[in-house]
């Protein structure tokens, strides 16, 4: 994977774990896995928080609040990627898929 690809795949997992260490009660733990496949790399952050409650995502973008659209989703679409969310009262995984030729946009 290119240098700036890298750069801004931490950016986003920086960003997932800025929103735990504010969102989430102290000593929330929390996972990283990366995983080399044939096409790609995914990388999962995980954490054993409380979960995002419904519609609480919508609501911060209509109020401006553009970090998850912008500085996680923004910049993993802008390699090519997926990011899916996954969250519940056990935690919230995210979920990013980035294709293994990693071409600038």
């Amino acid at each position: 994977m290119p240098t700036a690809a890298a750069e801004e795949l931490l950016a986003a997992v920086r960003e997932v774990l800025v929103n735990v260490r504010k969102h989430c009660p102290p000593g929330t733990g929390v996972w990283l896995l990366l995983e080399a496949e044939d096409d790609g790399y995914r990388l999962s952050v995980r954490d054993d928080g409380p979960g995002i409650p419904e519609g609480r995502l919508a609501r911060a973008a209509e109020a401006g609040h553009r970090g998850v659209a912008d500085s996680i989703r923004g910049r993993i679409a802008g390699l090519g990627g997926t990011a899916d969310l996954h969250t519940g009262t056990d935690g919230t995984e995210w979920e990013f898929t980035v294709p293994l030729t990693v071409e600038s946009r």
